[in-house]
């Protein structure tokens, strides 16, 4: 039977879920948080081309606008990259930065005001710990891991509203179970 261009494909009814326990790509966000960097780190990545343009401003003209250019987009790029890291509640897992994490592996989250977040990121820190760290969020959110065959004891999660993330954590453990 041939099809009319006006006549689009069905998407399936559910999304399926794929090879090795992956989330599909269709699952639902319960949450997704950007840690994208202040805007001020940006007025610093001008600062920085700036100097760079006169670091070179003794070899002419072009040289000097080829280290306004350089040296900006040279920050630009870090400030991009470190600011890129998102925490996301997807399906039944955990997903921050580079840690993908089923919910069903975590225990507790404990909420962090900055005092405790300081002490959290030094002094109470475990080595073992995964810990995604922005110094732009003062707040963080703790989650235990319970899982008997990961050795890491806890996640530790920078974060503009670890109130939000907890509660998108606790909602996705019925769908995990």
């Amino acid at each position: 039977m041939e099809r009319s261009p006006s006549q689009s494909p069905q998407p399936p009814a559910s999304p399926t879920p794929a090879p090795g326990g992956a989330t599909p790509a269709r699952a639902v966000v319960s949450y997704d948080e950007r840690l994208s960097a202040p805007w001020h780190w940006w007025l610093y990545c001008l600062l920085l081309g700036m100097a760079a343009a006169l670091v070179v401003y003794p070899f002419g003209v072009l040289p000097m606008l080829g280290g306004l250019v350089l040296g900006g987009a040279l920050s630009a790029i870090v400030v991009s990259s470190y600011g890129s890291a998102r925490i996301r509640v997807a399906g039944d897992a955990l997903l921050a930065g580079e840690a993908r994490v089923p919910v069903r592996a975590l225990g507790a989250a404990e909420v962090l005001d900055p005092a405790e977040a300081r002490a959290w990121r030094s002094h109470k820190a475990d080595p073992r710990a995964f810990m995604l760290l922005r110094a732009y969020a003062p707040r963080a959110l703790r989650v235990e891991v319970v899982d008997p065959q990961d050795p890491t004891p806890y996640l530790y999660l920078s974060t503009r509203e670890p109130e939000r993330l907890a509660a998108a954590i606790e909602a996705a453990r019925p769908a995990a179970s």
